[in-house]
């Protein structure tokens, strides 16, 4: 509980109010330290929020322009898309080609015999008599065509597992799917890659236990169906071949097979230049914004008449007036900052810097329709000739991919993407240095310590002014208890005469 004062008692003065005001003005050293704490959050903030901007647009870069993949986006011609569809995986370059199929590719399967199981609920003993721990290994064809030389081993135990739960564990972990038919109360072994594997295509075998066997599945005891698996066969540019899957790749791009054909089925690539015109006009777009962003910070207008309002200036101030003063007393946090400034330099000289070593001709952005704008008050905006883009994207990706990614030993030999990724950096950690982020703690940043130390200062301040405002009271109460033996001294002696 405070210490309750009641002042004025001997001299009719308002002694609490008089040392309230007497405490402003001590106060102003400490509002002015509040107000300074106040603007330099927001300084350490908006550089925060400059960091992030460019962290993404880094993270853009990385992800767009300085993919090969975005360079290699097709667009893919079919004849008959019924025979065959092409996707493009990695080709740099345009293909074409004839293609007539023979026959698609087929999985091998192998059906069991009635087994006289109805309910596949129940459980393994009390379908089949089954005791003691049971393994049983299933070999299948692999993505290659080849037999599964080792298999894969499920151990189970019959009292405990159901014929359901063993067939779900067969097809989660082995090359095989399974489906029993209780209506015919057959098994359907179905192998889950294609092609023929010169032999058995699934075998099936109990390495404890006779599971398998029982149901006359093994090789030494077979009574039900084998359908072998059937590889692809079809002829490509008048080579005739064969795969074990009816996906499969050629030179980079990637073949389905869908049905046998009658005839030749031709297919021919173009690159996407819509797709690949996104890329760059976004990584043009947000490159703009990022320079506008800091060229708005850099040459922001400062109101040093505009201080940070204090909690008591709030007070006396309407919603609309503390946020048109709050924008004032903002602005200019950033102004000519020489980290900024520096980077947006170095940015702007690594997209006009021509780039060497290169094999395609193509060495600067306005080739290919991208340059500065005219207008001066852009202040360095990139514009793009769509029409101009399109045909360099047409004629060579490979050269739109190398002016932006090229790597290189030296920032001349580099691709203009990776030079604004290394400048990015640097003008990160440099911000980072001064304004930290979000997860670092004040005395690892520049202005985190200017903060702590300023926390110092008013804490101490704090302190003086509980000092100070001690001693008016002091001084007060000597001066009300002199008035009081003043007029004790007055009484006494009106009384003295009066008597």
């Amino acid at each position: 509980m405070a210490d309750m004062r009641i002042g004025g008692l001997a001299s009719g003065m308002d002694t609490d109010q008089i040392i309230k005001d007497l405490m402003k003005a001590e106060r102003i050293p400490l509002d002015k330290l509040e107000q300074k704490k106040q603007y330099l959050e927001w300084q350490r903030d908006d550089y925060r929020d400059m960091n992030k901007m460019m962290f993404n647009f880094s993270n853009l870069i990385f992800d767009g322009v300085m993919k090969q993949g975005t360079y290699t986006q097709k667009t893919i011609s079919v004849s008959d898309p019924s025979v065959v569809s092409v996707k493009n995986i990695n080709s740099t370059t345009d293909f074409s080609g004839t293609l007539e199929v023979g026959n698609l590719a087929k999985s091998a399967t192998t059906i069991s015999g009635v087994t006289g199981i109805t309910d596949s609920s129940k459980t393994i003993k009390d379908l089949m008599g089954h005791t003691g721990t049971q393994k049983i290994n299933i070999k299948s064809i692999l993505k290659d065509g080849t037999l599964d030389p080792k298999g894969t081993s499920i151990e189970f135990d019959p009292e405990k597992e159901t014929l359901n739960s063993l067939i779900t564990k067969i097809n989660q972990q082995t090359g095989v799917s399974v489906f029993f038919d209780e209506k015919s109360q057959k098994f359907s072994f179905t192998a889950k890659n294609s092609g023929d594997a010169a032999g058995n295509d699934i075998v099936l075998s109990d390495e404890t236990g006779t599971f398998f066997d029982s149901l006359q599945l093994t090789d030494s005891n077979f009574s039900g169906v084998r359908q072998e698996g059937v590889n692809a066969t079809f002829t490509y540019n008048g080579l005739t071949t064969t795969r074990p899957s009816n996906t499969f790749t050629i030179n980079g791009f990637e073949l389905t097979l869908k049905n046998e054909s009658t005839g030749p089925v031709t297919f021919t690539s173009a690159p996407d230049t819509d797709k690949i015109l996104e890329k760059i006009v976004k990584f043009v777009d947000e490159y703009n914004k990022l320079i506008e962003k800091v060229n708005g910070e850099v040459n922001e207008k400062k109101y040093r008449d505009f201080q940070p309002l204090t909690a008591e200036q709030k007070e006396s101030m309407e919603e609309k007036e503390i946020e048109l003063w709050e924008e004032k007393s903002h602005s200019g946090t950033l102004r000519n900052d020489s980290v900024l400034t520096s980077g947006l330099n170095k940015m702007r000289t690594d997209m006009y810097t021509p780039i060497s070593g290169g094999t395609s001709g193509v060495d600067q952005l306005a080739q290919i329709g991208i340059k500065t704008s005219s207008n001066y008050l852009d202040r360095g905006k990139l514009i793009i000739d769509e029409s101009k883009l399109k045909e360099a994207i047409s004629k060579d990706p490979n050269a739109i991919y190398e002016i932006f990614a090229k790597d290189g030993a030296t920032s001349n030999e580099q691709g203009i993407a990776r030079r604004l990724r290394d400048t990015l950096k640097d003008t990160m950690d440099s911000i980072e240095q001064k304004a930290g982020k979000a997860s670092s703690t004040n005395n690892t940043f520049t202005l985190g310590r200017l903060l702590n130390n300023m926390d110092s200062q008013m804490d101490r301040f704090e302190d003086r002014l509980i000092q100070v405002e001690d001693r008016y009271w002091r001084q007060f109460t000597a001066m009300e208890k002199a008035i009081q033996r003043s007029n004790e001294q007055s009484m006494f002696l009106m009384n003295q005469f009066g008597g």
